[in-house]
């Protein structure tokens, strides 16, 4: 930076130096290029399928075309919204490879001992559990002739578990809320056990070369040798090293350069609503986006309080079968899929909203393309919603992959309701790209146009990967991919995308200058991206990849949690942005947007407790190797899904319904929209503190205490404590739906009548 450019009174500069972009583009080719090798690696490191699997004998029990066969059971039943492979999926059921392989032991003990494990004296125990290690660690696998060897105990285990799986499938209080009599045909069952055998024993044999399994020696049993590997507990306490340095770094530059962040006390900040335009036609026509927002928000609420009660009475519902006609794999698919279609819906019609302000025109036949994209979102919800409840009840046939319910979790959309997803993302991403033009460097807000524009383009584009993989896919080259969608597209792409959104609100408002909005979005790209991208591999320590991923995902994901710290002061900006009296003139400051600043600091408080806190406790490798697919995992998912991106969501819709309204009928809505602020936060707060977060350190002490089989077993669930903390969920989940939902509901409904009875909009968005 030169040292002739004019300084500010902050101290910084009145230009950008272009060392800001540079960063973003270091950054982002470093962190991408190191992600795409981790990605590749799966290919080599994934735990092989054989061919076939033989006894000691020569016969074969089944074949690699059965594993696969039974992985694509295991997606068409929806079991992956039931229990978890390798710790990924829902908490109802079990874990099936920690289970099967526990079954295992039990079963090898029987044949070498020829007695029930629990019947063995400690010294007898020990002697037989030390030769089970033996046999099970021992790899059998012959790499050449792509033929795996079961042991007798082996080849007994799994034909004795077809029965135990087909009764499992048959009892909805034993399984946590699945049809009766589930999964009935044998051949089926034998497929799926087969799915259930390799990837227990991929979770036990040691890979070649080396002392820990394909999985790195998840999940914990030691019975079976399956401990911490010593990678986990060296990158565990590295990692540390990484946060506390990367939190010292940024707090000396943020120290040292206090202009950074967006107050901004030299400007008479006098906040007012969007100026120019008024509100156009394709504004008002998304206030129908937000009334969709809001049912699918309470939609998702209520079936999320069905789901969670499959864990406190798994028989039933207060005596109802609710399970006959809503199963628990079905709610709990709505519950994610409703989540990630109404927070995204609420950035959709959010950007729509803001992108005429930024262009400062409405572009001919705007309010028509943003009315049929309507109908186009709204086709794919609810044809994806009945789809997955046909594709459950086995009633599409073939069709089930394209059109019901592909089935791996947070993916569950089939693939034809993907494919027209993406079509409508990228008619979304068209809408914005002519309602924001012109941004050719004329307009005064041209750079941040095009951060706008350039960071929704990457909301299709890193949808993509969602669609490179079928049912019949390896599950770790699945599974990681899997993650490109749920961790870069929604963590760090589509949050990267709403900052460059609330910048561009800022600007718009008068709040802060272009220059310092472009300043902190480029400062939180860096942040952001710095641990975010190489930090996905948290998701994969277990998963089949190998131990350099252990050692590069925790390192980099413990980065993740810098920038949520930092998010604390960002909370305390929005509050001092919103402060009563101008810092400069002194007179009194009357604040238009002031709930939408209230949203925003709500999300400035949960990304730092629920994505910073909660998610950097399970982010370790020691932590989450005993913790995954437990109550911990929710307790993050929960305070960061909806702290942060919920709560993004309704600041949106909030915003976009004060610069709609009047001030009558925004006298109409505000009481609304207050007791939804306190209800929703107040009600998320004690699901966290009563329920999640108690739940989450019973569990990881039973794993400790019996291996991880045991606490997502039904031993541990019908505990008594278990229970009550399940029961505890009631009352907040109450408070959250009845006093956070449904105002929000009603907010929503008021808002769209008011412009609907003004002659100001129509069904159509015309």
């Amino acid at each position: 930076m030169s040292s002739d450019q004019p300084r500010l009174h902050d101290g910084s500069s009145a230009t950008l130096s272009p060392a800001w972009g540079w960063g973003v583009v270091g950054v982002l080719v470093l962190g991408f290029a190191v992600l795409i090798w981790m990605t590749l690696r799966v290919y080599e490191d994934a735990p092989p399928i054989p061919e076939k699997v033989v006894d000691a004998a020569g016969a074969t029990l089944f074949t690699g075309e059965d594993i696969r066969a039974g992985q694509e059971v295991f997606l068409r039943y929806g079991l992956m919204e039931n229990g978890t492979i390798w710790g990924h999926g829902a908490y109802l059921g079990p874990d099936f490879s920690a289970q099967y392989l526990h079954n295992l032991v039990l079963d090898s003990a029987r044949v070498l001992a020829q007695r029930d494990l629990e019947a063995l004296s400690a010294a007898q125990r020990d002697r037989i559990l030390a030769e089970i290690r033996h046999l099970l660690r021992t790899n059998r696998y012959q790499a050449e002739s792509r033929t795996l060897t079961f042991t007798p105990a082996e080849e007994g285990s799994f034909r004795r578990q077809i029965d135990y799986w087909g009764d499992y499938f048959q009892n909805a209080a034993a399984n946590r809320g699945l049809p009766a009599k589930y999964i009935g045909d044998r051949e089926e069952l034998r497929r799926l056990t087969a799915f259930f055998a390799w990837t227990a024993w991929a979770s036990v044999a040691q890979r070649p070369g080396q002392s820990y399994s394909y999985t790195n020696n998840f999940p914990y049993d030691p019975d079976v040798g399956n401990t911490p590997t010593a990678d986990t507990v060296l990158w565990s306490a590295l990692s540390l090293v990484f946060l506390l340095g990367g939190t010292a770094l940024v707090l000396y530059v943020f120290g040292r350069y206090d202009f950074l962040g967006w107050r901004q006390p030299v400007l008479h900040v006098h906040p007012r609503l969007l100026p120019g335009l008024g509100t156009t036609d394709s504004q008002r026509a998304t206030i129908k986006y937000f009334v969709v927002v809001a049912l699918l928000f309470l939609a998702q609420t209520l079936v999320g309080g069905a789901t969670a009660h499959f864990r406190a009475e798994p028989g039933g519902f207060y005596g109802f079968d609710l399970a006959a006609y809503l199963p628990s794999h079905l709610l709990r698919t709505w519950h994610l899929q409703l989540a990630l279609f109404w927070i995204t819906t609420a950035y959709v019609a959010g950007a729509l909203f803001l992108a005429p302000a930024l262009g400062g025109r409405e572009p001919e036949g705007q309010s028509r393309g943003v009315g049929l994209l309507f109908v186009l979102l709204l086709v794919v919800t609810v044809g994806s919603l009945l789809g997955e409840w046909a594709g459950l009840r086995q009633a599409l046939g073939r069709l089930w992959f394209w059109f019901g319910h592909q089935g791996w979790e947070y993916l569950d959309l089939s693939r034809g309701w993907q494919i027209l997803l993406a079509a409508g993302l990228v008619l979304w991403l068209a809408l914005l790209i002519r309602g924001a033009a012109p941004w050719d460097g004329v307009a005064p807000s041209a750079t941040l146009t095009r951060f706008f524009v350039g960071a929704a383009l990457t909301i299709p584009l890193f949808y993509l990967p969602a669609l490179g993989f079928g049912s019949r896919t390896h599950f770790s080259v699945v599974d990681t991919w899997r993650f490109w969608i749920v961790h870069l597209w929604v963590e760090e792409f589509l949050e990267f995308f709403v900052t460059v959104m609330v910048a561009v609100i800022f600007v718009l408002l008068g709040l802060v200058s272009e220059l310092n909005a472009r300043r902190t979005v480029y400062l939180e790209a860096i942040l952001f991206s710095a641990g975010g991208l190489i930090g996905t591999g948290h998701h994969w320590y277990w998963s089949g990849q190998g131990n350099m991923t252990i050692a590069l995902a925790a390192m980099f994901s413990a980065l993740e949690v810098v920038p949520l710290t930092l998010l604390t002061f960002e909370a305390w900006d929005f509050v001092q942005l919103t402060r009563g009296r101008c810092t400069v003139c002194g007179e009194p400051v009357a604040i238009p947007h002031r709930w939408t600043f209230a949203f925003l600091f709500a999300v400035g408080f949960w990304n730092f407790v629920g994505a910073g806190v909660f998610g950097f406790l399970i982010n370790l490798p020691i932590i989450s190797y005993f913790e995954v697919g437990t109550d911990f995992t929710p307790n993050h998912g929960h305070a960061a899904m909806m702290g942060v991106f919920g709560m993004l969501a309704i600041a949106l819709m909030v915003f976009a319904m004060r610069q709609v309204l009047g001030e009558a009928d925004w006298r109409r809505v505000e009481p609304w929209i207050r007791v939804a602020f306190w209800g929703l936060n107040i009600g998320l707060a004690l699901m966290v503190i009563l329920s999640l977060f108690p739940g989450g350190l019973l569990q990881l002490r039973d794993v400790l205490d019996h291996g991880y089989w045991h606490a997502r077993g039904e031993a541990f669930a019908q505990q008594y404590r278990a229970r009550f903390i399940e029961w505890l969920r009631l009352g907040p989940d109450l408070l959250f739906i009845l006093l956070g939902a449904v105002p929000v509901t009603v907010a929503a409904l008021i808002a769209y009548a008011s412009v609907w009875s003004t002659g100001r909009g129509t069904v159509s968005g015309q």
